[in-house]
């Protein structure tokens, strides 16, 4: 059974933090547009936004070892690590706008201020660590950093990571107390809750089967509602912002930049401590050093967690395996995948990443104990009892072709495809993801819309003071948004009690 419904301007696939940022900035951009968001699931930021499928660091570079790579020479590249932090910037930008205007309320239900530390163990790494803080302490966006590489500060900075530990080589940390724990579920449902004061359609249960391009230029979507109706809608332009599934309906889209894309999908999975007095002895994010052979999304970290006005502890990620691309996804995700265009380029991906294959493979088969023993590594008195295992979101990393690296090149990042006329975008990959969905949204409407940029730019510079430059460079203007953002996000407060 189907029928058929009127034409929109705007579709959003996926209710997710994605789709709930570009349709709020197009809203503020241009009220009268007409958006209608489908999502298959009974309520926006269940996959990767939620707040147990995502790390909620607010990425920003301050504390992840692996956005600063060392050199040949010794020296360490900072280029990385400066981009997400600018972008992360932005994010902090419009999320300030959106609660000074008073669209979305109480930013300490999705924001909070934690410090961000990297820790590690070994002469080497010790070394690489005073080497990343210098270079990045150089830099007006990482002012305020410090590194230590006594015990007796280390035993104040972290206390629960440093008691009971038997010190037999060099360690250090770095600390930053400019850090937050994001809950990208809840702001995600705020926005979505914003979006829908502004009659914009948010259609639950609703998934899409297909997509096509029309001869009239109009993209047609094809959506199964939940009691099984098959709807045909049509819009102007499209933006496939639903994670994992993103991949199978840009494939169906048909466009030229969709071709000779692969990805491949990884689970992660966490441990958690709600136990008050262990939760009690931790207040920060502290990020380790990725083991060899594990991918950049697996660097271990022990995390504050803020979630439904309670404070956790998590531990992770392990890497687990699962051929679906969502966690509610299908078994067949990743066979499906598999099409003419993108057999070879997936292939040459299998060939080339065997260590990564047997590093989850080998993390699949850990047991719990193998797991504390991990844990242990950070919190060297953690008992079994107190932590408990919880499945985080599915990451499908994108498998393409390049110059640099060839055919089948898993990329671990977020990549955006648009087509040549910008009528259709879609969204795929991972990390930094959530955290850097602003300026990734305002590249998509730049791609997207170059015609009315101009026209837009004055409301783009209004939502986002630093929108054209780079705060890197204006030291002054970055200590202004520094002050502003922390203000009405309320993030002045070191410590907050919670309720």
């Amino acid at each position: 059974m189907s029928s058929r419904e009127t034409n929109t301007d705007v579709i959003l696939i996926g209710a997710g933090i994605m789709s709930a940022t570009l349709g709020t900035l197009l809203k503020q951009l241009v009220p009268e547009f007409k958006i209608k968001v489908f999502e298959k699931l009974a309520k926006s930021g269940e996959e990767s936004s939620n707040e147990w499928n995502n790390a909620g660091t607010g990425h920003a570079a301050l504390c992840e070892l692996n956005y600063t790579v060392e050199k040949p020479d010794g020296t360490i590249d900072i280029s990385k690590a400066i981009n997400i932090n600018e972008q992360f910037q932005v994010s902090l930008q419009f999320w300030s706008y959106l609660v000074k205007k008073k669209l979305i309320g109480k930013p300490q239900d999705f924001i909070m201020p934690l410090p961000h530390m990297s820790f590690v163990h070994g002469e080497q790494n010790v070394n690489f660590l005073k080497r990343r803080f210098e270079a990045l302490s150089k830099n007006p966006l990482f002012q305020g950093m410090e590194f230590s590489d006594k015990p007796e500060k280390l035993m104040e900075w972290i206390p629960l990571i440093m008691k009971d530990r038997e010190i037999k080589e060099p360690i250090a940390a770095t600390k930053i107390d400019d850090g937050t724990d994001v809950n990208f579920g809840e702001l995600t449902r705020k926005l979505f809750d914003h979006l829908k004061s502004k009659q914009v359609e948010i259609k639950y249960n609703h998934s899409v089967n297909d997509i096509k391009r029309r001869k009239d230029g109009l993209w047609e979507v094809k959506v199964r509602k939940g009691n099984g109706t098959i709807v045909t809608q049509t819009a102007k332009f499209v933006f496939i912002g639903c994670g994992g599934g993103s991949l199978h309906l840009l494939q169906k889209s048909g466009i030229p930049e969709g071709k000779h894309i692969g990805g491949f999908p990884v689970s992660g999975i966490f441990m958690v401590c709600n136990k008050p007095e262990v939760v009690a002895q931790h207040h920060a994010k502290v990020y380790g050093k990725a083991k060899v052979g594990a991918p950049p999304m697996s660097v271990p970290h022990l995390d504050t967690r803020f979630i439904d006005n309670k404070k956790s502890l998590l531990f992770g990620p392990f890497a687990g395996f699962s051929p679906k691309f969502l966690k509610n996804g299908s078994m067949f995700d990743l066979i499906t995948s598999v099409k003419l265009d993108n057999v070879l380029t997936m292939l040459a991906a299998g060939a080339k990443e065997l260590a990564l294959t047997k590093y989850l493979i080998q993390q699949v088969m850990l047991t719990k104990e193998q797991r504390m023993e991990e844990l242990r590594e950070f919190i060297p008195n953690a008992k079994a009892e107190d932590w408990d295992l919880i499945v985080a979101g599915q990451r499908v990393q994108v498998i393409k072709d390049t110059e640099e690296s060839g055919k089948g090149t898993l990329q671990f990042g977020t990549e955006v495809i648009t087509s040549a006329d910008g009528s259709i975008a879609a969204l795929l990959g991972a990390s930094p993801g959530a955290s850097t969905a602003v300026h990734v949204m305002l590249e998509i409407i730049k791609r997207c819309f170059p015609e009315r940029m101009l026209e837009w730019e004055q409301k783009i510079i209004e939502m986002i003071p630093s929108y054209g430059m780079t705060l890197m460079d204006h030291p002054e203007l970055l200590q202004q948004i520094h002050a502003s953002t922390a203000k009405s996000l309320g993030l002045f407060e070191k410590e907050f009690v919670l309720n």
